[in-house]
């Protein structure tokens, strides 16, 4: 008996829990519902022939900047360049205005992503030293990715730095705790080491020691509250190396930028727009990012995708703030990679789907599996092609990687059996949902 479905996507190369086949995939009700040859009858067929199917690419750390800094990026526009990019879902940032520290914030950002953002979505409640004890309760509500410290004061107001604080909120609730370890008291000790106008100095004020021993007190203090806790965009060789003896308590990420940029050309050729929280730093780190990145450490990728506009990035350092955008160029840079020979595609997907799977317990995300949300992301590893700022979507109108040559794109972006993308095309109208995970559905 003939099949039909809603979509099936056609001749392409599909990256299965199995390895990469030659199959066809068939979509009914937003789900994957079978992986074959020659399915059926569909709504909508997809000819993906030169292509690869990947499972959705999820970027778990972005901040989008609403509410209160919507001039320079919003919920629509952020996720619009995400979709733009590839990405299907995403875990948005808390150091917003008002900070994402209540249950009323958090609802509040809820419903302005519905159907405004356009892809799927979940959001990160701040943790601080007054809203500790609620967090258990707050970490509960869906659509929340968990909570974020700030133990290093970067954008925004929300920062924990010492350690009756963190313990306190360490100890309140039993989700993965996401963690930007940087040592305050370290970097306020040295804010005599900035150069004025001179952006390379921003790695010798932030330097390797200051992530190391905040990485360092909260994987002990993690330990002494039996708290699970991941670390973002981790810059040092030696901080992966500690991870990698303590990964029975913490998980960690790298970003695209710091696997890419290095401190000797990226400052005399950016400037200020190569400024960033924690830095970028020298091609020696990021060589020796790559060595633990093939080693198994790092368990994601996120972006990091921290946008101010160009008015505010060419005031001179240290008034610049810190940040650069990245959630549209998350992919390509790092099919780049993969086409260099740097990255293997089997581990590009672990680290932006099945790793964000494991790591945070989403449900029906990370895998082209029947029963599975029909999130693709669908490339072109073969497509060589210009970073332009026509392309960009981001509202900040600017990317550190404007001019570069890349090989390998993606051409679509399908969330739910929904086409949101294709060929730089936007769908007619944003669809994106909360991300449900394991610990606010089930548990």
């Amino acid at each position: 008996m003939t099949q039909t479905f809603d979509m099936i996507l056609k001749n392409g190369t599909v990256h299965t829990p199995g390895g990469a086949e030659q199959v066809d995939v068939g979509v009914r009700g937003g789900k994957v519902a079978a992986i074959g040859a020659n399915l059926g009858d569909a709504g909508e067929l997809i000819d993906c022939t030169g292509l690869d199917v990947l499972p959705g690419c999820i970027d778990s750390q972005v901040h989008f900047r609403e509410p209160g800094l919507e001039h320079k990026e919003d919920l629509e526009s952020g996720s619009r360049a995400a979709v733009m990019g590839g990405i299907t879902a995403l875990f948005e940032m808390p150091n917003t205005n008002p900070n994402t520290d209540t249950a009323e914030q958090v609802h509040d950002k809820l419903k302005r992503a519905h159907h405004r953002m356009w892809c799927d979505h979940a959001f990160y409640v701040g943790a601080t030293a007054d809203n500790a004890e609620q967090l258990k309760e707050l970490e509960r509500i869906p659509g929340t990715s968990g909570v974020k410290i700030f133990m290093g004061a970067s954008t925004g107001s929300l920062l924990v730095d010492d350690d009756d604080a963190l313990s306190r909120v360490l100890a309140s609730g039993t989700r993965r705790v996401a963690i930007h370890a940087e040592d305050e008291a370290r970097m306020n000790a040295r804010k005599d080491l900035r150069v004025e106008g001179d952006p390379s100095s921003h790695p010798v004020w932030r330097d390797d020691e200051s992530a190391m021993i905040a990485t360092k007190r909260i994987i002990a203090l993690a330990r002494k509250a039996r708290r699970r806790i991941h670390i973002l965009h981790v810059t040092t060789p030696a901080e992966l190396e500690y991870i990698g003896q303590n990964k029975d308590i913490a998980t960690c990420e790298v970003t695209p930028q710091h696997l890419t940029l290095a401190a000797e050309d990226a400052y005399p050729r950016l400037g200020t727009y190569a400024q960033m929280n924690p830095p970028i730093r020298s091609a020696a780190h990021r060589d020796g990012l790559w060595f633990w990145l093939n080693q198994g450490v790092p368990d994601v990728l996120g972006s990091d995708h921290a946008p101010h506009t160009i008015e505010e990035k060419a005031k001179p350092y240290p008034a610049s703030p810190s940040g650069m955008p990245g959630v549209q160029t998350l992919i390509p840079l790092l099919l780049n990679h993969v086409a260099q020979g740097r990255l293997t595609l089997r581990r590009f997907i672990e680290l932006t789907s099945s790793g964000p799977q494991r790591v945070f317990g989403l449900v029906g995300k990370g895998r082209i599996a029947v029963g599975y949300d029909a999130d693709f992301t669908v490339v072109d590893l073969k497509k060589q092609w210009t970073v332009d700022r026509d392309w960009l979507a981001s509202r900040c109108d600017w990317s550190p990687f404007d001019g570069d040559r890349l090989t390998g794109k993606a051409v679509g972006t399908i969330i739910r059996g929904n086409r949101v993308m294709w060929e730089d095309a936007l769908a007619n109208a944003a669809i994106g949902e909360p991300v449900r995970f394991e610990a606010t559905e089930y548990s």
